[in-house]
């Protein structure tokens, strides 16, 4: 039986090419456009000054964005999973550990927030307060967030053979650190800038909610 052909062999190359210069065009408006929003506000951002930031029409933009809800809705998105990416992975790659679990929350202000403060501004300060469509989907990230704290939470205890104290324990501990690096990020990137310091403070964060967890274990220490 003949091997089934990939979806890009059906395409003829200058097909392809098309392809690959639409993704790149939309990719470009997105980056253009979390640069504008990060530096300029969502509210005072047009989309006349994306376009020139972008290097295309007006007319462009509508052609791969309905507006400026569904471009920071997309940029959402894209962050949304970038940021589960970078946790996630360092969690994984060192097992189901409370070592691990401190090493993701390192990464979250080290990797995350240092290296990439647009995309800070983007998720923790533009989408706050927007449309009801905008709110649904910034719930939908920080739910799936917490729920990815929620297992390693989880996978560290089972591993280790410990248990919490209460019924709804995990669970308030998995809400409390979004809440927690979401606002300590917040104040020291934008309120005050101390970037340049973030990885003290998220390290002094990290160990202020890993003796919380400790706390609330059955067992004196899950380290």
């Amino acid at each position: 039986m003949p091997a089934k052909k990939s979806k890009n062999e059906n395409f003829s190359p200058s097909a392809l090419r098309r392809q690959r210069e639409r993704e790149h065009r939309y990719q470009t408006i997105l980056a253009a456009a979390e640069k504008l929003f990060a530096e300029e506000g969502y509210h005072k951002s047009s989309m006349e000054q994306l376009a020139n930031a972008s290097e295309v029409s007006v007319g462009a933009v509508y052609f791969y964005f309905k507006n400026k809800e569904d471009l920071i809705i997309q940029l959402m998105d894209e962050i949304g999973y970038l940021l589960r990416k970078t946790l996630g992975t360092v969690f994984l790659e060192n097992g189901a550990t409370m070592e691990s679990f401190k090493l993701a929350g390192h990464a979250f202000f080290e990797d995350f927030c240092i290296n990439y403060p647009e995309k800070c501004a983007i998720v923790f300060r533009e989408s706050v307060g927007q449309s009801p469509l905008v709110e649904k989907h910034r719930k939908a990230l920080f739910d799936k967030c917490t729920s990815d704290v929620l297992g390693a939470l989880m996978a560290v205890c089972k591993n280790q053979g410990v248990t919490f104290k209460g019924k709804y324990s995990a669970e308030v501990i998995a809400v409390s650190i979004m809440g927690i690096y979401e606002r300590v990020a917040y104040q020291y990137l934008f309120w005050e800038d101390q970037s340049r310091d973030l990885k003290t403070i998220g390290r002094d964060a990290v160990a202020f909610l890993l003796g919380g967890v400790n706390n609330l274990l059955n067992e004196t220490s899950c380290t």
